[in-house]
């Protein structure tokens, strides 16, 4: 399978953090940017793909039927992206985890 043009994985991953967490806010805080940031990237993803992702309330925002369809997939595919990554990483024998 061809891989068309995609929007950026920011745009991607910005669209998932906000999709799981129901608030751009909560999604901004957790990858360290703007809400407005992660709206201006969900729009850009919505004009691309010319459907809306979200519906937007006053102080909430919902997944469409579309932005419902889409996240559960992104998530998977981030998640084992990450994991790819973390197998690919070397292991520092002078790794210190501390835990409270």
């Amino acid at each position: 399978m061809a891989l068309r043009r995609l929007l950026s994985l920011t745009a991607w991953r910005r669209f998932e953090a906000a999709a799981r967490r129901g608030f751009f806010r909560n999604a901004a805080l957790e990858l360290s940017v703007t809400s407005g940031a992660v709206s201006q990237q969900i729009k850009a993803l919505e004009a691309d793909l010319g459907i809306d992702l979200f519906v937007r309330g006053a102080r909430k925002v919902q997944r469409t039927s579309a932005g419902q369809y889409l996240q559960p997939a992104l998530t998977d595919a981030l998640l084992q992206i990450r994991q790819a990554v973390d197998e690919l990483r070397p292991v520092s024998a002078k790794s210190l985890h501390i835990a409270s």
